[in-house]
């Protein structure tokens, strides 16, 4: 037999550089259509989420049995998470359990159907009305409306109730009532308090602002009397929800300075109209909820409200109710 050598034998077709690996080892053949890709990438993203409400429920404990003892033990880590964003199926007992009403509800059984009357009524309404009586100092002011539509999404009416009762009268942080008596004592604070924050943290804007005849009553007013649930996207405003309850109004302080901050080459160069609806209708990409918190979060602002606090009560010659949570103990803010 004869025998053959190499070079008797034609080579056949070369591999493609996409068909083997760094090693020179051809490549398994891999389903990489753009369907197969997306399929993956929500596999990825599905178990990363049940990953991260494994997490909560286990520092939540059955009921919210266990929050109280996580939230001693390890605050920063309750406060990352927070910040990350609460998982939607949680987001309402979480609501409760930081707001503080959770705690209001359990120590007043039965008070919330006592204030009720007729039944049939849509809920927004009934909650409305119940704490109009609860409350007659404060009454209903429309602001409300929208903080008690958000709470109803995520908790039953008694639920939302005992959240607005927590928020109003102080359960937790300052109370927010001052918001909505008679005159808005409490947001003519902390537009003035804003107003200083711009002019320290944002000279240039600060200024433009001036000669343009801008103050914040005429953008900023509905920022704090509804937290951002009105006219902002809903996703962002959740967000910003999982942190107001949690830390308290800095938050608002911070993504309203973040907000401008993002947009800030863009105001500085607008005359008086466009200026105006440019700071009532915000670009999409700034509100990005994972572009826009971090820059929050970054922001400092404790000590400049702490002082512009006491200039307002100095210059107004009285103590307004409530304040702007920012003491040091009251909030710790992440580097």
């Amino acid at each position: 037999m004869e025998r053959k050598t190499i070079d008797d034998f034609e080579p056949g077709p070369l591999p493609s550089p996409r068909q083997v690996d760094r090693f020179g080892f051809l490549k398994q053949e891999h389903n990489s259509s753009p369907d197969a890709i997306t399929k993956i990438r929500s596999t990825h993203v599905q178990e990363r989420e049940e990953r991260r409400v494994r997490k909560w429920r286990k520092m939540i404990g059955i009921g919210g049995s266990d929050w109280k003892h996580y939230v001693r033990r390890k605050p920063h880590v309750v406060k990352r998470r927070i910040r990350k964003g609460i998982p939607d199926c949680l987001r309402g007992l979480v609501w409760q359990l930081i707001s503080g009403s959770r705690d209001l509800l359990l120590m007043n059984p039965g008070v919330y159907e006592q204030l009720r009357h007729g039944p049939g009524q849509r809920s927004l309404y009934n909650v409305l009305k119940a704490y109009s009586v609860f409350d007659r100092n404060v009454g209903y002011v429309q602001g409300m409306g929208f903080l008690a539509g958000l709470l109803l999404l995520y908790m039953s009416e008694e639920d939302a109730f005992w959240l607005l009762v927590a928020l109003l009268k102080g359960a937790v942080h300052a109370p927010m009532e001052g918001l909505y008596l008679a005159g808005l004592p409490l947001v003519q604070q902390y537009l003035f308090q804003f107003d200083n924050l711009v002019r320290e943290q944002l000279p240039k804007l600060g200024e433009h602002f001036t000669q343009e005849m801008i103050n914040p009553s005429m953008y900023a007013s509905q920022w704090f009397i509804t937290v951002f649930s009105y006219s902002f996207p809903f996703h962002l405003a959740l967000r910003i929800w999982d942190v107001f309850l949690y830390e308290g109004v800095t938050i608002v302080f911070k993504v309203g300075l973040a907000l401008l901050k993002y947009c800030h080459d863009d105001l500085v160069k607008l005359p008086f109209e466009k200026l105006i609806h440019a700071l009532r209708n915000f670009p999409e990409d700034a509100m990005d909820p994972d572009t826009l918190l971090p820059m929050a979060y970054s922001i400092k602002v404790s000590k400049q409200l702490e002082e512009s606090k006491h200039l307002y009560e100095t210059k107004h010659g009285k103590e307004i109710q409530g304040d702007a949570e920012t003491s040091g103990k009251q909030e710790q803010e992440v580097h």
